[in-house]
């Protein structure tokens, strides 16, 4: 039995019972929590030394397009309608195997930087079955929880009111990587909306992930120029309202449709900073929370913004808050959201929408060790007054000190594990460079240091 003591962190457990521990240890026996408390007795183990660190479960994403990693800010200035245009047109349709395995194990690397233990990859970029293997390889090899979530390929031909059905090769995909395993990696299906594909499609879809068992994420309720999408309404009037469907974004939806997916036991997930960027429409966090849904968090691209969930929390925060600031100036300000709100969001809240919350989420005996160290005794962190506060308010990526995922340490005092810097920014430059060349996106500025290291001929 490997056992790891992470001794004298100020332990937030996210559950209700332990509550939070000024003082505490967090003893992991072979990948799982064996107990919480002050001054654990233990005998042999390996000791972290958590003094000075806020010890927290893992964040989760849960909503990620890995497969971009290697885009990292080419639109940053984008709308939806032209990051559709652009990315799932000639960017996406250029993407080989090796581009997906790429862009997934730096999103990855990129996830365990920041903290994140957990991530929902929305994989819309299936051009054959060799892309999608790579992507579910990337997630394996790089050692992260991860729910894959299948989707299709990425052009017009799947998204522009398409009678395709979803690729029935999703089946050999869960024979060939999902039958058994390590227990880190599951499977969704990531499927169409009305709009995006005929009803008829839309049924066959939902039948599909239902058929295998799998649980559904679509996107849904978000504003593309010209079409004045009404999906929940749709799915009722289909028969495909279920606890089984996890709603993306629903910055369009009307109180009634987001009542109907409290009634149906579904779930939402928002992606604040780039709903707000992008110009989806404003997230719906309050009047999620007012008809008692938790939405979960998720940080959607590379192309358009940051990969880590301390942005989205703040944002999630201080839009939610703004928009119920009273315009009366008699009126206090009552806010129901606050630090710890937005904490459970990107945890506990996380796990419960990817159906992971018996395992992950909260640091309790008998779930699995997805653990994160969070340094207090840094200058923008210092001095510890409120720790929830600290999280959510002040720290940042430089202050994940070490990141545990089922036990096993993948960052340790602030630096990655078994993890090859120059191997994959010389892979991920690569990548990028072939597919801006492809879509004729090359910037001068890398265009003229292209040309500047090409050899003169013999």
């Amino acid at each position: 039995m490997h056992r790891t003591i992470i001794r004298n962190g100020f332990v937030l457990s996210m559950d209700a019972h332990l509550g939070d521990l000024p003082q505490a240890d967090v003893l992991v026996e072979d990948g799982v929590i064996a107990a919480v408390g002050p001054a654990l007795d233990v005998g042999d183990a390996e000791e972290i030394d958590a003094a000075g660190t806020i010890v927290i479960p893992g964040f989760v994403d849960a909503h990620r397009h890995a497969w971009q990693g290697a885009l990292r800010g080419i639109l940053p200035d984008c709308s939806l309608d032209e990051y559709l245009a652009v990315v799932l047109g000639p960017l996406g349709g250029s993407f080989r195997p090796d581009d997906v395995h790429i862009g997934n194990l730096l999103s990855v690397y990129d996830a365990f930087h920041a903290g994140i233990t957990t991530m929902l990859d929305w994989s819309h970029i299936n051009h054959t079955p060799e892309h999608a293997d790579a992507a579910v390889d990337a997630l394996r090899a790089g050692g992260i929880r991860a729910v894959y979530a299948h989707g299709t390929a990425g052009g017009p031909e799947w998204w522009a009111y398409s009678d395709r059905r979803h690729p029935d090769d999703v089946r050999r995909i869960r024979d060939r990587s999902f039958s058994a395993g390590d227990g880190l990696l599951s499977l969704a299906l990531a499927v169409r909306a009305t709009g995006h594909a005929t009803p008829d499609a839309v049924k066959d879809d939902f039948g599909l992930a239902r058929e295998l068992g799998i649980p559904i994420t679509l996107h849904a309720g978000f504003r593309v120029t010209g079409y004045p999408f009404t999906h929940v309404l749709d799915l009722r009037e289909l028969g495909l309202l279920g606890p089984d469907v996890n709603y993306v974004h629903c910055t369009t939806m009307t109180d009634e449709e987001l009542q109907l997916i409290a009634d149906s036991g579904g779930s939402v997930t928002v992606t604040p900073l780039v709903e707000m960027n992008m110009a989806h429409g404003a997230p719906p966090i309050g009047r999620c929370f007012a008809r008692g849904l938790r939405p979960s968090l998720g940080v959607d691209v590379a192309t358009s913004g940051p990969t880590e969930m301390f942005t989205q929390m703040r944002v999630a925060m201080a839009q939610s808050r703004s928009l119920e600031c009273p315009q009366e100036i008699d009126v206090p300000f009552a806010p129901s959201l606050g630090v710890r709100d937005v904490l459970e969001l990107a945890t506990i809240g996380g796990a419960r929408t990817l159906g992971l919350d018996d395992r992950i989420g909260s640091l309790v005996p008998g779930k699995d060790a997805d653990v994160v160290l969070i340094r207090a005794d840094q200058i923008n962190t210092m001095p510890l007054t409120d720790p929830v506060a600290t999280v959510v308010a002040a720290a940042d990526t430089s202050s994940v000190d070490t990141v545990l995922v089922r036990g096993r340490v993948v960052k340790r005092e602030g630096r990655l594990v078994d993890f090859d810097r120059a191997k994959l920014l010389g892979e991920a430059e690569r990548s990028r460079d072939f597919l801006l060349a492809v879509a004729g996106m090359t910037p001068d500025w890398l265009a003229r240091r292209q040309e500047a290291s090409v050899p003169e001929p013999a």
